[in-house]
């Protein structure tokens, strides 16, 4: 094992003791602490600012494979001649159906393995179609391969669009913040803003709002065998829950997001029958500050008025979001753009026992940025972020009910 690897190994072993070492409260990973107590993604994963562009590069020909009727304006700028340092990344290999997984390495709040023994436990657990285990095929593989992002791609179907996403945001308070408190010493306003806009949104009321619709979804899609029925319920049941997304325009991404699952057209997925649909939920972590048009204090330290929610639904337009990394504001920094996290259709209640399943970067055993790793998060751990990030939105999508790959429960570590 070269020195560059053995390091990459106690790196990532590093990272979950020092995770463990500071467990915020879930208002504080929500970013409601006082002040930034997360550290990089670099510094945590143990990557270098090298790793980190061969990172964003393939998170970004991740969206290109994924989505290919975006348009290229609509990449981050650049993206294109990077796309060659991504090129390291290698499917993981095939593993036997009837192998069992060995069992995660659990430590403060999060659970860690190697990505071939997660498609074992993938095979085992999340893989059943119709009540049948499935061996996870090369495009689950290849799509597995991109890591967070692509843990996310794997059980969800489609690359992941982020059209119907749910946060929280207290309007009164950064307004009596912004009031009634000073800049840092040395703090310049940009950077004050952008920090109480991050302290004002709250990712455990966001992920709350996110459960909350997609079981009015869920109420709506039994027995509704065209769309014109679930449609139907699903405003009955907003009437009975008197939820302002009643009132959403009839072309809104909240009304239309059934019809846009690809899953939900297929012969082998819902068939065009809602009531084979059923609505999960995934996360994501990205920066405010993405307007190229913007100042460049907004995109080092954040857009205070970037992606914050409607106030009455919760719902946060994503449409801006090009997936573009926060900008150094000092010499050597280099930001990760985003990561995503799996929950599915858990059924805990206490959002602090839930899982999310999410991984280090992509998969390249053969380079010097290493094999893949796939964690499993609870809730708290998950929503504590990094300071790559500044908004934390939850999404909902929609997977056939055949589909396994949202069990109610789910056991971390496989313990």
């Amino acid at each position: 094992m070269s020195q560059r690897r053995k390091f990459m190994a106690f790196a990532t072993v590093g990272a979950v003791m020092c995770t463990a070492g500071f467990m915020p409260s879930v208002s504080q990973a929500a970013g409601n602490g006082d002040g930034e107590q997360e550290g990089s993604y670099a510094a945590t994963h143990g990557l270098t600012k090298e790793d980190v562009k061969s990172i964003n590069a393939l998170n970004a020909r991740g969206l290109a494979v994924g989505q290919p009727g975006k348009p290229r304006a609509e990449l981050p700028p650049g993206v294109s001649s990077l796309f060659r340092a991504a090129d390291d990344r290698e499917i993981p290999a095939a593993e036997p159906l009837n192998r069992m997984p060995d069992a995660y390495q659990p430590y403060g709040g999060r659970a860690t393995t190697v990505v071939n023994n997660y498609i074992r436990k993938w095979q085992q657990v999340y893989s059943q179609r119709d009540g049948k285990a499935q061996q996870m095929t090369v495009e689950q593989r290849d799509k597995l391969s991109y890591g967070c992002v692509g843990v996310t791609w794997a059980n969800s179907g489609p690359y992941p669009t982020n059209s119907l996403a749910f946060t929280s945001f207290d309007e009164d308070k950064y307004k009596s913040d912004l009031k009634n408190t000073r800049p840092r010493s040395g703090e310049t306003q940009a950077e004050f803003e952008g920090r109480i806009a991050k302290d004002n949104f709250d990712e455990a009321k966001g992920f709350k709002r996110a459960r909350e619709v997609a079981s009015t979804m869920n109420k709506a899609l039994e027995n509704a065998h065209d769309e014109g029925s679930y449609l139907n319920n699903l405003k009955t049941e907003l009437t009975n829950n008197k939820d302002a997304l009643l009132y959403e325009d009839s072309r809104s991404n909240f009304y239309s997001a059934l019809r846009n699952t690809p899953s939900f057209k297929e012969r082998d997925g819902g068939n065009y029958d809602p009531s084979k649909m059923k609505a999960v939920i995934y996360s994501k972590h990205f920066w405010s500050g993405q307007d190229q048009r913007s100042s460049s204090e907004k995109r080092k330290y954040g857009d205070p008025d970037a992606f914050r929610p409607n106030p009455g639904t919760g719902l946060v337009d994503m449409s801006k979001d090009r997936n573009i990394p926060r900008s150094p504001a000092n010499p050597g920094e280099g930001w990760v753009n985003f990561d995503y996290g799996w929950f599915g259709a858990q059924t805990e209640s206490d959002a602090d026992k839930t899982i999310w399943t999410h991984a280090n970067h992509y998969h390249a055993p053969n380079s010097d940025l290493g094999p893949m790793q796939v964690y499993e998060s609870k809730f708290r751990n998950w929503s504590s972020g990094y300071a790559d990030f500044d908004r934390g939105a939850y999404m909902i999508t929609f997977i056939p009910k055949s589909w396994n790959t949202a069990p109610n429960k789910v056991t971390q570590g496989w313990s």
